[in-house]
């Protein structure tokens, strides 16, 4: 049965890939360098921000790519304000807390930017744990960031629903041993469901907490004979 459920933070929680996009592609321009909108969509994949600096500019010391994160992090908090909740989410989240549902963010993302957005949506309370690239070494699409929050959540990878948007963050949550539910408003239904999510839906208002439950009683139906 459905036990928890972990949420992507970028295009999952917060419809935060345009702003999110354009920080990196405006940081990336004051070192020099200038790459289509085609070459940065590695930066929507769920890589660590370590593994996206060191995608476009090259191997860094420690301390530049902590000075070059925090750069990028300036620029992402000039457009802060364009940032809007996922549609339906808000509403999803409230049929977990009905039901008492145990919940956690689990993202590459660095922990001050994500910390920030969701003190500004009021969400900071609502989960019970919050999983960074900070907190981990490597990031999606290996699994650690998901068992992570399972170990945090105490709850068995099996029973956990993980909500992605990236094919990367599909391959993890599998490798991990959990169900998933891709949101794919930009289009990429195909790429998420051959990564193998169980569900594919445009965003939370497409689906609810009775029609992702359901696919943890198919699993029991299928494993019971």
């Amino acid at each position: 049965m459905l036990g928890a459920v972990i949420f992507d933070f970028d295009g999952v929680i917060v419809d935060s890939h345009p702003a999110h996009m354009q920080a990196w592609k405006s940081f990336l321009l004051t070192k020099g360098k200038a790459f289509s909108d085609a070459e940065l969509s590695f930066v929507r994949e769920g890589a660590k921000r370590e593994d996206i600096l060191k995608r476009f500019l090259g191997e860094l010391t420690p301390e530049e790519a902590a000075s070059y994160g925090a750069e990028k992090d300036r620029l992402f908090q000039v457009r802060a304000g364009e940032l809007k909740l996922v549609p339906g989410f808000a509403e999803f989240l409230l049929q977990l807390d009905a039901v008492a549902l145990p919940s956690a963010v689990a993202t590459s993302g660095s922990r001050g930017r994500v910390e920030q957005a969701l003190e500004f949506f009021n969400l900071r309370d609502r989960f019970r744990a919050v999983v960074t690239g900070d907190d981990v070494e490597r990031g999606k699409p290996d699994p650690s960031l998901f068992l992570l929050a399972a170990q945090i959540l105490q709850v068995d990878a099996s029973q956990i629903l993980v909500c992605e948007d990236a094919v990367a963050g599909v391959l993890a949550a599998k490798s991990a041993g959990m169900k998933c539910v891709g949101l794919a408003a930009n289009g990429r239904e195909s790429m998420l469901q051959q990564a193998g999510a169980d569900m594919v839906v445009n965003d939370f208002s497409h689906t609810g907490l009775v029609d992702v439950t359901r696919l943890f009683a198919y699993l029991n139906i299928r494993t019971s004979f």
